[in-house]
């Protein structure tokens, strides 16, 4: 868990689009918030539990604070810079959170599923936060556009 906090923060310090960095950092922090929400929301209603965390007294740390925002922001970077669409490549890396890696953390033991969730309820979990996060950016920017 301490190398899924680290090392996403390692490999955006090198990749960021530093003439963005306000831009892709905003989008990344409010994809933070929103993940951080939902996770805790599973987390309270007793869906899915993170039994091992880098610092305990916060369980999902590490996929909330690092991975996952990480993840999304330089997909996010990439869909700006090469005018991709956003939502398709988002919800790709959606599709590959919630169907391959999540597996894999729950094979090692990392992530829990409980009661009657399965794959497809992270699917909509995360579809939430990437379409939530793009929202908040949108808006932003077309604030800054409007005002500036």
């Amino acid at each position: 868990m301490i190398f899924f906090l680290i090392a996403p923060l390692v490999l955006l310090y090198i990749k960021i689009d530093k003439s963005k960095l306000f831009e892709i950092c905003f989008y990344g922090y409010s994809f933070h918030v929103v993940f951080g929400m939902v996770d805790l929301y599973g987390r309270n209603l007793g869906y899915w539990n993170y039994p091992f965390s880098a610092l305990p007294p916060i369980t999902g740390l590490s996929l909330d604070a690092s991975l996952v925002p990480v993840t999304f922001m330089l997909v996010y970077q990439w869909t700006i810079k090469r005018k991709k669409n956003y939502y398709i490549y988002s919800l790709l890396t959606a599709v590959i959170f919630s169907f391959l890696f999540k597996p894999v953390l729950v094979r090692m033991d990392l992530f829990k599923l409980y009661q009657e969730i399965n794959y497809i309820h992270l699917l909509i979990c995360y579809v939430i936060v990437v379409f939530v996060a793009k929202w908040m950016m949108d808006l932003f920017l077309w604030i800054r556009r409007k005002y500036a």
